[in-house]
């Protein structure tokens, strides 16, 4: 193993053949803190989640430092090959000793040194807070008389708040209802699904679980099918 980041679709060690001088880690995001410091009163007020209900961060920052192998080709083709290819690029990262998630966000080729024995090459990155699986959780509800009720917890949408995606496909009828709770934020929501593929701000998968009651007449028969992102920190 190599310890190797595929960005997009350039891995460092086959493509570049570079290796990193320690194990690549995306450093963790600093929370978002907003505090009222009011006078004459004892401590301060922290607000940092009175307008989401839940932890916000701002980007993850930070560096990799890379060896290259000198024996592979001359150094300033390695160096441009990968300027041309990444620097100040919006990408996908992905680290071999990680390859479930990808990171997502902006690169750049920092510096370049040489010594007698190697060249070393660090690549600066500004991404996302969450680190997002590659796969979404999805599954299939099938609609039928009455009232279906489905819990989701955050075996099925990890850490992050999300919005999942619904695909309605109705085999007769046109329009149902479904109720959306989530208590951990204080959700309660009802809206009108009909055939297509929808998604609704307001229903936020986050927390210990969520439920949706799906309110369907008699009319009404087919599926959906809920895929929703999965992040973690």
């Amino acid at each position: 193993m190599y310890h190797s980041v595929t960005f997009d679709n350039k891995n460092t060690w086959d493509n570049w053949h570079i290796v990193p001088s320690s194990r690549p880690v995306f450093n963790p995001p600093k929370q978002k803190v907003n505090t009222l410091d009011i006078q004459g009163g004892n401590g301060i007020i922290d607000l940092s989640e009175s307008l989401t209900g839940y932890p916000v961060y701002n980007n993850r920052e930070g560096s990799f430092e890379f060896i290259v192998m000198n024996d592979y080709k001359p150094w300033q083709e390695t160096y441009s090959d990968i300027a041309d290819y990444l620097h100040g690029q919006k990408m996908r990262a992905v680290l071999e000793d990680d390859p479930q998630y990808y990171y997502e966000g902006r690169f750049s080729v920092n510096s370049w040194k040489s010594d007698k024995d190697w060249s070393k090459i660090t690549i600066d990155y500004n991404v996302s807070p969450y680190k997002m699986r590659k796969v979404d959780s999805k599954e299939v509800v099938t609609l039928e008389d009455g009232t279906v009720t489905r819990t989701y917890t955050s075996k099925f949408y990890g850490k992050a708040p999300v919005c999942p995606t619904f695909d309605v496909q109705l085999d007769s009828g046109t329009a149902f209802a479904v109720r959306f709770q989530n208590t951990d934020l204080h959700l309660s929501v009802s809206k009108e699904f009909r055939n297509g593929t929808m998604q609704f701000p307001e229903m936020i998968f986050y927390g210990s679980e969520v439920k949706m009651y799906f309110l369907v007449p008699s009319s009404v028969s087919g599926t959906v099918t809920v895929t929703c992102p999965y992040g973690r920190l």
